[in-house]
């Protein structure tokens, strides 16, 4: 296995966003990896995978994915689009992104820390912490309005955020910053969002919160100093993360929806900006261009407002579309509907395999307590139904074989679907808390040579987590025509993928995990779990039909 860095570095040792796949495809000399080249015969293989691709899309003649109304809210074209891995460089595109703007920018989100640092090594005079930007930009734009709409369960966490309180006072005597805590949801409900808007021109949609102990780079390198926690400097480990870039339409219908959201919770309305900018930051390469893109959201009912669960079909019907593989980034692996339809395709003789990538210990003692229980028994319940061997979940590692975190949300379908967001494959994103995805999909006739850019993106993000290149990746599986057959041939010592074995949960923690009373599937729920069958009950009925 070659041990070398499969990524290219900016200025201060980042991860460049355009991938080494692109730039081989572009240029194959300036595509190669720097150390471990390939010949002209490899060469061809990756040009032929890639071909094959687009073949595969053309040929295939599907019937439509997107039906607006059941499995997204909207279909929008974006000027440009982009994938952007990991918060050293989102961060630092949002704020390069926000120091362009002229008229309006709303932060919707599930938490906003005032004390993290944007960017580490900034080119310009702005400030580089949140708190402290955010207050520059209203006094240096009189016509920029900011709005920032964050979920009120977790605002007794602002009082023991430093200065935090006192940014947020100064905020309040302004006439540009307007902030707001959003308690517009069910009870036990999460407000889940992670966008940003920039005069209706650029959007970020993704996993990624503007927090604390999100930073970090593709390098995820063991014991990184700028992974510290504010005020207190406190170490935290490896974070994986993403988020999507668009412009165009697709961004005005996330500033439509985050105006909108801003509405729900008492929020005067907000009018759409006036004029035009184009706050793309120069260094973002967009990997896709003129593209249509799919809006799917959760949204959990609340008094008059009607429950909405595109997120959920679009999660099915995406895993009934596959042929040749699902590939996922998530946080968690709970949710009884994904489960099924994926028991629905193992049983095929001939049908895609799974790849999911999730972090080996989830965040937070609730969390662990709940969903690692529920990750367990469905993993047991998939591998029986497993019989053709196509279903595998893997963890991530550094060089020195730490845990990586995956916080992203993201889905890869036969290099012809991706799916980028801030739902979880858990029971609450399908009908409880507020979520939103993106979704490109390759098969629609104004996405032609999609498949392509989906694909190195595929390649990209399984490169980063074997330690290998992307053009490696992609030779093993057009080699084996397998993904798991691929990453299993890649897989080795240091930075790498590594099969998860859950441990049984106790008595306890599979009571509370076949309850679902912390993780329901709809509002009203968390407070009658008994009274339905839960979550693997209904799953093992199920599996008894097949």
């Amino acid at each position: 296995m070659v041990s070398h860095t499969p990524f290219a570095h900016g200025r201060t040792g980042r991860r460049t966003n355009a991938t080494v796949a692109e730039r081989f495809r572009r240029n194959p000399k300036r595509g190669r990896p720097r150390r471990g080249c390939f010949g002209t015969e490899t060469q061809a293989v990756l040009l032929r995978w890639a071909w094959m691709s687009d073949e595969r899309e053309e040929g295939a003649g599907p019937a439509p994915l997107l039906e607006p109304g059941r499995n997204c809210w909207r279909i929008e074209r974006a000027d440009r689009a982009a994938l952007v891995v990991d918060a050293a460089d989102y961060f630092r595109f949002a704020r390069q992104a926000m120091l362009r703007a002229r008229s309006q920018i709303l932060l919707i989100g599930w938490d906003f820390d005032t004390r993290i640092f944007l960017d580490q090594a900034p080119e310009d005079e702005a400030p580089t912490k949140l708190g402290p930007f955010i207050s520059w930009l209203a006094k240096e734009r009189p016509d920029l309005s900011i709005h920032i709409l964050k979920w009120d369960l977790g605002a007794v966490k602002l009082l023991g955020r430093g200065t935090t309180i006192f940014r947020l006072a100064r905020w309040a005597r302004s006439k540009q910053i307007f902030f707001k805590l959003d308690g517009a949801h069910p009870t036990g409900a999460s407000h889940h969002h992670k966008i940003v808007v920039v005069d209706d021109a650029l959007a970020f949609c993704g996993g990624i919160d503007m927090t604390a102990s999100r930073w970090d780079t593709r390098g995820h390198e063991d014991r990184d100093k700028r992974r510290r926690r504010p005020t207190t400097g406190r170490r935290y480990g490896p974070w994986h993360d993403a988020t999507m870039a668009v412009s165009g339409a697709a961004a005005r219908a996330l500033g439509d929806l985050s105006r909108e959201r801003w509405k729900a919770a008492g929020g005067a309305p907000i009018d759409p900006p006036q004029g035009q900018s184009d706050p793309w930051p120069d260094d973002l390469e967009p990997m896709f261009r003129n593209v249509e893109v799919a809006v799917a959201r959760t949204r959990g009912a609340y008094d008059d407002v009607a429950e909405v669960r595109e997120i959920e079909a679009l999660f099915v019907d995406m895993i009934a579309r596959a042929r040749r593989f699902v590939y996922a980034e998530n946080q968690f692996f709970a949710s009884r509907v994904i489960a099924q339809a994926i028991a629905k395709r193992l049983a095929e003789p001939d049908g895609p395999e799974f790849v999911i990538v999730n972090p080996k210990i989830v965040e937070g003692w609730v969390e662990e307590e709940v969903m690692s229980p529920a990750r367990a028994r469905l993993m047991r319940m998939l591998g029986e139904a497993d019989r053709h061997g196509r279903f595998r979940v893997y963890t991530p590692v550094t060089e020195a074989g730490e845990d990586i975190y995956v916080h992203a949300k993201i889905v890869v379908v036969d290099d012809q679907m991706l799916r980028v967001g801030s739902a979880n494959m858990n029971n609450r994103s399908m009908g409880l808390d507020s979520e939103c995805d993106l979704l490109i999909d390759g098969r629609r006739e104004a996405n032609a040579g999609a498949g392509r850019a989906i694909a190195a993106v595929r390649a990209d993000l399984l490169a980063e987590h074997l330690g290998v290149s992307p053009e490696e990746v992609e030779a093993r599986l057009a080699a084996a025509g397998s993904l798991i057959a691929a990453i299993d041939a890649l897989r080795g010592g240091g930075r790498t993928l590594v099969p998860f074995t859950p441990k049984e949960p106790n008595k306890v923690e599979a009571a509370i995990a076949e309850s679902e009373a912390l993780d329901p599937e709809s509002a009203g729920e968390a407070f009658e779990p008994l009274a339905r069958p839960g979550l693997f009950a209904r799953l093992k009925s199920f599996m008894r039909r097949k």
